[in-house]
């Protein structure tokens, strides 16, 4: 039987673009999915064609048990949507969008006050509740936004990207939220550039490219598919560099990575921490002052380079406003 959100077979295409090829998914009741891809990869067209905002070229989708394309109103009824950018009426304070959103779901008028003040306290915005949204920084929209979407209690969640923008407190607190929500038995697909987030938050984890799924799993069988652990070496002098990587050559399962501007270096290697012991007495053989040792398995991030040929990728927000933006984020965009 399906899970609570099931897709098979989507396709969608911009013009030349095509956004998503193939893309199936299945995620069962109570549990939250991660998809994670480099932008572009077809995360957003997959989350729009799920949420009745795109109908796609072809394939199937049921959510909540409810056919998304024979019956969007039916399917709109049952899930929260918060989008990569957050969308609050700027000239409404904070507790009247809340207010404004219950009573489009039909609450009466004390229900809505009610819930209302209940997620502002939530989201740390009771303090702002009274401001028109205008006047919120990034980050109380964004926080604002999410409430807006959890109005209802849906039983399931779509999240894409929720926590671009947030502090770290701010962040944690979302985590917490999203935690609570699950162990209640909502179904949540997240979309995330954050690893460590899909890494802490999700069940099962689909990696996306070229708008294909390319990997499916846990974070653990993710990891172990990207291959064993691996050793880290800081030494002390850059002069050493050279002796510590053919040290970790006749120790290692694979090539020495040389971070030259932090004197790291790491090394593919099978044996836990006996290897991790035999590591240190042969360097100290060799007078190598060593900063920092230690044994680790792949992060995400790993996984994420070794499937995808690059690092996950930033956009300019989440690069604190600095740098150079972003590749262009949406197929939709990629096709004008």
């Amino acid at each position: 039987m399906p899970g609570a959100i099931y897709a098979e077979g989507l396709v969608k295409t911009f013009g030349e673009v095509r956004a998503l090829d193939g893309v199936d998914l299945d995620v069962p009741e109570g549990t939250v999915l991660g998809l994670l891809g480099p932008n572009g990869a077809g995360k957003t067209t997959t989350v729009r064609v799920l949420t009745t905002l795109l109908q796609p070229d072809s394939g199937r989708a049921v959510v909540a048990g409810i056919d998304v394309l024979k019956h969007p109103n039916e399917v709109r009824r049952s899930i929260g949507l918060s989008g990569q950018f957050a969308a609050v009426d700027e000239y409404l304070t904070g507790r009247e969008n809340l207010q404004m959103v219950a009573r489009l779901y039909q609450m009466n008028a004390k229900a809505a006050k009610a819930r209302a003040a209940e997620l502002l306290e939530r989201f740390n915005l009771a303090d702002a509740a009274d401001r028109t949204a205008k006047t919120y920084s990034g980050g109380m929209r964004r926080r604002l936004d999410l409430a807006a979407a959890l109005v209802v209690r849906p039983p399931v969640m779509f999240m894409d990207e929720p926590t671009t923008g947030l502090d770290p407190r701010n962040r944690q607190a979302l985590w917490d939220v999203i935690e609570e929500l699950v162990a209640g038995g909502t179904t949540l697909l997240l979309t995330t550039q954050y690893l460590e987030e899909a890494d802490r938050l999700a069940h099962d984890i689909c990696v996306v490219d070229h708008g294909k799924v390319i990997a499916r799993g846990t974070s653990d069988q993710l990891k172990a598919r990207t291959g064993g652990e691996r050793v880290e070496v800081v030494v002390h002098e850059r002069g050493h560099i050279a002796t510590a990587r053919e040290v970790l050559a006749g120790f290692g399962k694979g090539e020495t990575t040389v971070e030259e501007h932090t004197r790291k270096l790491i090394v593919p290697v099978t044996g836990g921490a006996r290897l991790l012991a035999e590591v240190i007495r042969e360097l100290d053989s060799r007078g190598i002052e060593i900063d920092d040792i230690g044994l680790r398995r792949p992060t995400l991030d790993d996984v994420f380079i070794s499937l995808t040929g690059h690092a996950a990728e930033l956009t300019l927000e989440e690069n604190g406003g600095t740098g150079t933006p972003a590749p262009v984020r949406t197929p939709e965009e990629a096709a004008k």
